[in-house]
């Protein structure tokens, strides 16, 4: 009796002496760590696995030193076998928060609450994979070295691992899909197809990436609807990624008007319009006829905006505005179906008479800037630059 109580004097003294130990390591890495980023987070995020961890060890070695008295009993080996598995599980726990502390340390130093957030969005899921992928490599070791502590267990693996291949072949078959997925997530991550934060187009819904996993990904769409897709197919379909290469993206608005439409006025309307608004980041606002089929032509303006969500909203003001604009000044512009009934000399008064021709001036033909999508600014230049194919080389003469 008293060699028991001697076994549970010594286990609660050693879990008192690491709990202590672990307390004034705390308070010291927190004192002194205050102006350090990596002090802060193992503070916050390592003190309990750490508690965990040291005080499950102490117990065990309390534990093991204490009962000699009874080696060789069931109680003891199974005491201590369960200490073990503790032991192991909180070392596991203990891993993963550094690794977590490590990623986060990492993370802090590219923010992505800034305008141009690319590189920072391309490392954050990088470190997000590859986190998710470490806890669940920590995990199976973890539950496997435990398994192995059971000397059923280690039989069982020495006759599996002589039949390795076929198992590794039905495996291999059994979680093909599986697979695919958790290698199809890698890809994502590494080939910087898409991140997180990405404004993407897939299935016809727009939205955003918001999570990014090694089997799947959720897409958040527009009005707060999730769509969650595989992330294999972000490998094997196509899919539109708004902001691969920045966040400012280009959007248009489209009108099917009458042919008695003043272009030109509708343009300076629009200038007009987009300078009075935040939501244009100043770099494309372009008017242009790019039909004129049937009864109506069609006009688009095409505007810009830092980001997907003030483009829609800059695209909704456009359209809102020309309507109400031509609808109040220009009714003579509004799409009609037009019948003409006379004589072929257009003796009628209110038949359509052909106006004389103007006499054309040397600045009539040329273009404004806002009549131009490639060129005309410095972004239209460059824009224009990137759809020019190679220059060839004229041939020599012979």
């Amino acid at each position: 009796m008293q060699s028991y109580l001697g076994t549970a004097v010594a286990a609660l003294a050693a879990a008192a002496a690491a709990l202590l130990l672990v307390e004034v390591v705390h308070r010291a890495t927190r004192r002194f760590g205050r102006r350090s980023l990596l002090m802060t987070e193992l503070t916050d995020h390592s003190h309990r696995p750490f508690q965990v961890a040291a005080t499950v060890l102490a117990v065990q070695f309390a534990v093991h030193l204490s009962t000699g008295y009874a080696v060789g009993e069931g109680w003891r080996q199974l005491l201590l076998h369960l200490l073990i598995l503790g032991v192991i599980a909180a070392t596991a726990w203990l891993v993963a928060s550094l690794l977590v502390v490590v990623e986060d340390t990492a993370l802090a130093r590219f923010r992505v609450d800034v305008p141009d957030n690319r590189h920072a969005r391309r490392v954050r899921t990088q470190v997000v994979m590859l986190r998710r992928l470490t806890i669940a490599v920590i995990v199976v070791l973890a539950v496997g070295v435990m398994l192995m502590t059971f000397p059923s267990v280690r039989g069982i693996g020495a006759g599996v691992l002589t039949s390795a291949g076929v198992v590794g072949v039905v495996a291999a078959l059994a979680a093909q899909s599986l697979l695919g997925n958790v290698f199809a997530g890698l890809q994502l991550a590494f080939s910087d197809a898409v991140r997180l934060d990405d404004v993407v187009v897939v299935e016809g819904e727009w939205g955003r990436i918001e999570e990014l996993t090694l089997s799947y990904v959720v897409v958040q769409i527009w009005d707060d609807r999730r769509l969650i897709l595989p992330t294999s197919y972000f490998t094997s379909k196509p899919f539109q990624n708004w902001t691969r290469t920045e966040a400012a993206v280009l959007g248009t608005a489209e009108f099917d008007v009458d042919w008695a439409v003043p272009v030109q006025a509708m343009r300076e309307e629009l200038r007009r319009l987009v300078e009075g608004t935040d939501l244009w980041d100043g770099r494309v606002c372009v008017l242009q006829v790019t039909d004129a089929t049937g009864g109506t032509v069609r006009v688009r303006a095409l505007v810009s905006a830092a980001d997907a969500g003030s483009l829609w909203d800059l695209r909704c003001l456009v359209r809102e505005h020309l309507v109400a604009w031509i609808r109040d000044n220009r009714p003579i512009a509004m799409p009609r179906m037009r019948t003409e009934l006379g004589d072929a000399s257009s003796n009628l008064p209110w038949q359509w008479v052909q106006p004389r021709r103007p006499v054309r001036r040397a600045g009539d033909t040329d273009v404004p800037d806002d009549a131009r999508v490639f060129g005309g600014s410095d972004d239209g230049a460059a824009r224009s630059e990137a759809f020019v194919g190679p220059e060839e080389t004229p041939a020599p003469r012979p």
